[in-house]
């Protein structure tokens, strides 16, 4: 598996808005990588203890850092700058509204590292920045299938090429619910162990329909038909209609797939010509929803013939020698 890395400069464009983040110097070092999606303030490396300093971090720059560098005389500001800079950061980010020491710009174009600043505080640029970088180093895998909304929950189907999971998604959408990625799915692992599945670029909206082409859902239905990214919550697997296959009846049974090591529920649907799929889709959605809040129906119907049938068999116990 290769290593995730991504450049001070991608960071930059990708973020420098939403961020605020603004170069102040070391340009040339914009394509430093950064192979570590954890932040880190430098604190005790300014005085010299960079026994365990994770050099291979983002180092932010607060109130504390920047005070203390303030109060100490030319020589020992810049000894302590070099005790940080003599390793290969990726860049430093200066948070709030502090004025840049000169030195810092200095010694940042010297040594090519990026120095950049923000107006966010230390707390907002760590919260913003982590969860862009969570994302980014997130692990992913892009599988065959379809994402749909429905009714906020998050069905992914899979099943042979040319089962109809376009066209359910297609009719699920007709009925008011949300497309978000068709035929190709990139799934991500965001913590704390969240699986969100979102389109590709270039296939976001469409939808293949076989023996009609493809068809841009966003253009036909309006945008309350689209969604960029969704949760998934449950995966439908669609099979051909066997027989002899044994079917799950009540639902006790619950089984699961897995997902870069996440298991999602997973349903297996039988289908065959006249079958209302998306009828079936939309009750898999709700019944999701009811587990959610705490109320399994095959286990309340479990819960009930049980009690039943100890009530039965408390009332022969209580007959079966009565002869009166």
């Amino acid at each position: 598996m290769s290593e995730i890395s991504i450049s001070i400069k991608e960071i930059l464009q990708d973020q420098a808005r939403s961020l605020k983040l603004r170069e102040l110097a070391g340009s040339n070092g914009l394509n430093r990588p950064v192979k570590q999606k954890d932040l880190h303030r430098p604190g005790l490396a300014f005085t010299g203890f960079t026994e365990s300093f994770p050099h291979d971090r983002i180092q932010i720059l607060g109130d504390t850092e920047i005070l203390y560098l303030r109060q100490l005389d030319k020589d020992s500001r810049r000894k302590a700058l070099n005790y940080l800079l003599h390793f290969e950061i990726p860049c430093i980010i200066i948070t709030g509204k502090h004025r840049v020491l000169k030195v810092m710009k200095e010694l940042a174009d010297e040594k090519n590292i990026p120095l950049l600043s923000t107006s966010l505080s230390i707390s907002e640029i760590s919260f913003l920045l982590t969860n862009y970088l969570n994302t980014r180093f997130a692990p992913s895998v892009r599988i065959h299938g379809t994402l749909v909304d429905v009714y906020g929950t998050g069905l992914l189907f899979i099943g042979r090429a040319g089962i109809g999971k376009s066209e359910i998604a297609l009719d699920l959408v007709e009925r008011g619910h949300r497309l978000v990625a068709d035929d190709v799915v990139d799934l991500i692992c965001k913590p704390p162990g969240v699986l969100i599945g979102s389109g590709p670029d270039m296939l976001k909206h469409l939808i293949e329909i076989r023996g009609v082409g493809v068809l841009n859902v966003c253009n036909m239905f309006g945008v309350r038909a689209i969604r960029l990214q969704k949760r998934v919550e449950t995966v439908v697997e669609l099979t051909d209609w066997d027989g002899e296959q044994d079917y799950e009846r009540l639902g006790l049974d619950e089984q699961h797939t897995e997902y870069l090591g996440m298991n999602i529920p997973l349903i297996r649907l039988p289908i065959y010509p006249g079958k209302i799929i998306t009828v079936i889709a939309e009750a898999i959605a709700l019944n999701h929803h009811l587990k959610v809040y705490g109320f399994n129906a095959a286990q309340d119907l479990n819960r009930k013939l049980n009690a039943r049938l100890r009530d039965k068999t408390r009332i022969v116990d209580y007959l079966k020698w009565d002869d009166e």
